[in-house]
C-alpha cells in the first residue's frame, strides 16, 4: 500500500523547491541534509517553519525537499511556498490562515537582466567629460 503524500512546488527569486509532505514526526529534510545542517541561519529555518506553524501541523508531517538554484534566503522562501502548497492540498481549509499570512503568495521579485552598453542591469561606464 502506498503511503499518502502531498506534493507542492515553491518558487522565489532563480530558486525551485519540489516539497513532499509525508505524515510523520515533523522532520525537515533538504536535499538528503538535515535542515539545520543544510541551513545554516536560524532565521531562515523559522521563515521554512511558518507555514506549518501558521496551520499548527508542526509535529505531524515529515518534510522532504528537493531544492535547486538561488542562494540561502531565495531556497528557504522557495521551500515555505512550496510547504504552503502542499498544506492546501492536505486541507482546504487552511486556506484563508495562509493567504491571510501571505504564505501564497508567490515573490515575483527577480534580478533585473544586464543591458547593453552597461556595465550591470543599471550601472553605467564611468563618465568623463574630458
Amino acid at each position: 500500500m502506498a503511503q499518502v503524500q502531498y506534493i507542492g512546488t515553491g518558487r522565489r527569486k532563480s530558486s525551485v523547491a519540489r516539497v513532499r509532505l509525508v505524515p510523520g514526526t515533523g522532520k525537515i529534510v533538504v536535499n538528503g541534509r538535515d535542515i539545520e545542517e543544510y541551513i545554516p541561519f536560524e532565521a531562515l529555518r523559522v521563515v521554512v517553519r511558518q507555514p506549518l506553524v501558521a496551520t499548527e501541523t508542526l509535529g505531524s508531517y515529515d518534510v522532504l525537499v528537493n531544492v535547486k538554484g538561488g542562494g540561502y534566503t531565495g531556497q528557504a522562501g522557495a521551500i515555505r511556498h512550496g510547504i504552503a502548497r502542499a498544506l492546501l492540498q492536505v486541507d482546504p481549509e487552511f486556506r484563508p490562515t495562509l493567504k491571510r499570512a501571505g504564505l501564497l503568495t508567490r515573490d515575483a521579485r527577480m534580478k533585473e537582466r544586464k543591458k547593453y552598453g552597461l556595465k550591470g542591469a543599471r550601472r553605467a561606464p564611468q563618465f568623463s567629460k574630458r
